[in-house]
């Protein structure tokens, strides 16, 4: 069973800074995750089409609670509640972002690590990501992933979409669960969006439909220096 924990983030991007900031946030970042405890699962950027425009999504990963928490506890240990080490980093940091907005995530055991999927390697290089949220019956996360390991996965996958991520949000009622998909090229994109209407989709979506309120997602791509995009740790 996974016990890894994760921080995703919604990243605001000040006019054309997306790609500053891809790099800002992998390869000049990567020598501070030891510190924090924590690994990068991804760096991503919205396809503005299909979602808000710039924005950045970031996920990183945690072995456990205490690992997140010793992370914590070391991002606040000042009355800034600021690391004095980063303070230039993050002075160049507010030049390309205006906020954002972070959730704590939690693995479901379906859910592989990064060091896993970098592996295995069936999903680095991927074009392009599916990240989904899906609003649930207050209680019912868990269930609702439950369902996506033992029927849903599967038939995703014969639809061309590979799961990388799926978890339950932390510190609400049990009511949301976020799901990222990759997709190899833009033509599996296609085919699984020609297939909405059919009959996986629909037994789907019939099994679900007790405890699934609402859903929402929008494409990603790989910043340059992601471990989806590459293989290793920025």
């Amino acid at each position: 069973m996974s016990s890894k924990i994760y921080i995703h983030e919604y990243i605001n991007i000040i006019g054309a800074n997306r790609a500053n900031y891809f790099r800002h946030m992998t390869t000049d970042w990567g020598r501070h995750s030891a510190e924090r405890h924590q690994k990068c699962f991804g760096v991503w950027g919205t396809l503005g089409s299909t979602g808000q425009w710039p924005q950045v999504v970031n996920l990183w990963e945690y072995d456990d609670w205490d690992s997140l928490a010793a992370s914590f506890a070391h991002e606040t240990g000042t009355d800034t509640m600021q690391d004095k080490a980063l303070e230039t980093w993050w002075l160049t940091a507010q030049s390309y972002r205006s906020g954002g907005f972070d959730r704590v995530l939690i693995a479901a055991p379906c859910s592989p690590p990064i060091e896993q999927l970098c592996a295995e390697g069936t999903v680095v290089g991927a074009k392009v990501f599916l990240h989904e949220i899906v609003s649930i019956k207050p209680g019912f996360a868990q269930d609702y992933l439950e369902l996506v390991s033992k029927h849903w996965r599967e038939p995703a996958r014969e639809l061309g979409l590979q799961l990388v991520g799926a978890f339950r949000t932390a510190m609400c009622n049990d009511s949301e669960v976020v799901l990222i998909w990759a997709m190899q090229e833009w033509s599996d994109w296609a085919r699984a969006s020609k297939a909405q209407g059919s009959q996986p989709f629909q037994i789907w979506r019939a099994k679900t439909e007790d405890i699934v309120l609402d859903w929402t997602g929008h494409l990603m791509c790989s910043a340059p220096a992601s471990p989806l995009k590459t293989g290793v740790q920025p």
